[in-house]
């Protein structure tokens, strides 16, 4: 559990959300956002990536002093819309949250509890860890091979390089320059993080993963520009 109250130099979470036609989640996902009880502050700033299915819409109607929206007038790309909820962002610690519904916001108390007992500065959650459901054999395959280029590339033990659940102290991610617009933010921010120094510590999630026919918008071929950008970044001097 996490104490009851952060360490002195922890004020503020901020929740970055990318957007990307999420109209039938992003209001239910926002909603357990808000249920979270946390020992700090918390901002939430949602990224509407050029949403074209009425996303927008839902955003306007929740949209309040607790939620700031920004928005991309074209779809640029999930690395793009994090690297903008970065530029605002002030908290002390960062996390990235889908709004698809596949992570569950109650597990932030477990990648919060080593970061506030001094363990950690950087915590994936681990979707091969803790309960799941299944995922579709070729996206259980991809991520595996994913996770063993990224350990033997980079020295690391990592169960789960893909997860979208990363939290970090904010000074990490004021040391490295992210450049990804799209899927490839994933291994360009492990791979930084990992070249910079730190360590990964990790904690186990639970994750419902959703099928391509539900709305999944990653495919193999994002699988093949990981692996480029995993070799890309171990390479560069």
């Amino acid at each position: 559990m996490v104490p009851d109250e952060a360490p002195a130099r922890y004020r503020t979470l901020s929740v970055i959300m990318p957007v990307y036609n999420e109209r039938s989640t992003v209001g239910e996902m926002i909603r357990r956002v808000r249920a979270v009880e946390l020992p700090l502050a918390l901002e939430l700033i949602v990224v509407d990536d050029g949403s074209t299915d009425g996303s927008d819409k839902v955003l306007a109607a929740l949209g309040d002093s607790t939620v700031r929206v920004i928005t991309h007038e074209q779809n640029r790309g999930k690395g793009a819309a994090v690297r903008t909820g970065l530029s605002a962002a002030r908290g002390d610690l960062v996390i990235i949250q889908d709004a698809d519904l596949e992570y569950d916001p109650l597990d932030w108390q477990r990648m919060l509890d080593p970061v506030f007992k001094y363990k950690a500065t950087v915590v994936y959650g681990s979707r091969f860890t803790g309960e799941r459901r299944n995922m579709l054999p070729s996206h259980w395959v991809g991520n595996r091979l994913l996770v063993l280029l990224t350990n033997l590339l980079y020295s690391s033990t990592l169960s789960d390089m893909e997860t979208c659940y990363k939290l970090f102290d904010r000074r990490v991610l004021d040391g490295i320059e992210l450049e990804s617009d799209r899927f490839d933010i994933e291994p360009e921010i492990t791979a930084k993080v990992l070249r910079s120094g730190h360590r990964i510590y990790e904690v186990p999630i639970s994750y419902a993963g959703r099928e391509i026919s539900d709305g999944k918008k990653i495919t193999w071929r994002d699988g093949i520009v990981a692996v480029v950008t995993l070799l890309r970044y171990r390479l560069r001097r």
